[in-house]
């Protein structure tokens, strides 16, 4: 097992999944958008799926694209609780969903349980600030192509 569950112990992994349930997303399915209520997340099965963020006047720029294993939706985790960026399936999606507001509750009744899940999450936060600051310079920096300096 890769990814955010693979950072909890045993005991906690157990509970957590126990709270899952399966589900499917075709391909081309926008599974968030920016801005609006997150109140779940997923780990992926199987298949891909791609983050993008609103760029005002220019179509969404792809920030990361993830695979099996992998988490899809952290925003649930901290206060105003609404996405940060937007998902959509790249290919047809199998996921463990979980609903955020079950999770929180699992984590207040178990703060180990809870401080593991946000330091996981924290773990994966980091990693996708430093590819949309790597994307965006890509994308929109001095020598990108399309803006002049």
């Amino acid at each position: 097992m890769m990814g955010l569950l693979s950072a909890l112990k045993t005991e906690h992994r157990e509970r957590v999944m126990a709270l899952a349930h399966d589900v499917s997303f075709p391909s081309g399915t926008r599974i968030f958008e920016e801005g609006r209520k997150a109140d779940r997340f997923w780990i992926i099965r199987t298949g891909a799926v791609t983050l993008d963020l609103h760029v005002p006047g220019r179509r969404a720029a792809v920030i990361e694209t993830l695979g099996p294993g992998e988490l899809i939706g952290w925003s649930w985790l901290f206060p105003p609780d609404t996405w940060h960026l937007g998902a959509e399936a790249l290919s047809p999606v199998r996921a463990h969903e979980f609903d955020a507001e079950a999770v929180r509750r699992l984590c207040d009744e178990d703060p180990g349980l809870g401080y593991a899940l946000a330091l996981a999450c924290a773990q994966v936060i980091g990693r996708r600030l430093q590819s949309a600051r790597t994307r965006l310079l890509d994308l929109y920096g001095p020598y990108a192509g399309g803006i002049s300096p």
